[in-house]
């Protein structure tokens, strides 16, 4: 068992992922992770592992910089890559975070709105 926790540990935020996928398939062996991997991504098994690799991508960056810094980074990238004020305002306020990241987030978009300006 602590061989198994080791190697799940070592695999991070994915392999957590995997695991929990694996149990609500409520198959054994390789059929389960292949049926996990299959449900977790588009594309089939392909899709489940390319998403894994993104979500071991993501929970780096969250873990070393922030959620708030990624969220209010990501704001900004839409800003630059053309994306409305009016818009980027509507997928703030879809976003499940608190009130008070919603906010920073506001003021990120101004901030870069005025320097554009």
């Amino acid at each position: 068992m602590d061989k198994i926790v080791a190697k799940i540990a070592a695999l991070g935020v994915p392999g957590l992922v995997l695991v929990i996928a694996i149990g609500a398939t409520g198959l054994a062996g390789g059929a389960a992770i292949t049926a996990a991997l299959a449900a977790l991504g588009p594309g089939g098994m392909i899709g489940g592992i390319a998403t894994l690799g993104v979500l071991g991508l993501i929970s780096e960056g969250i873990a070393k910089y922030g959620m708030d810094a990624i969220f209010s980074a990501v704001v900004i990238e839409l800003y630059k890559r053309g994306e409305t004020k009016e818009s980027i305002l509507n997928k703030i306020q879809k976003y499940p975070v608190s009130k008070d990241l919603k906010r920073k987030l506001r003021e990120s978009l101004e901030k870069v709105e005025r320097k554009e300006e």
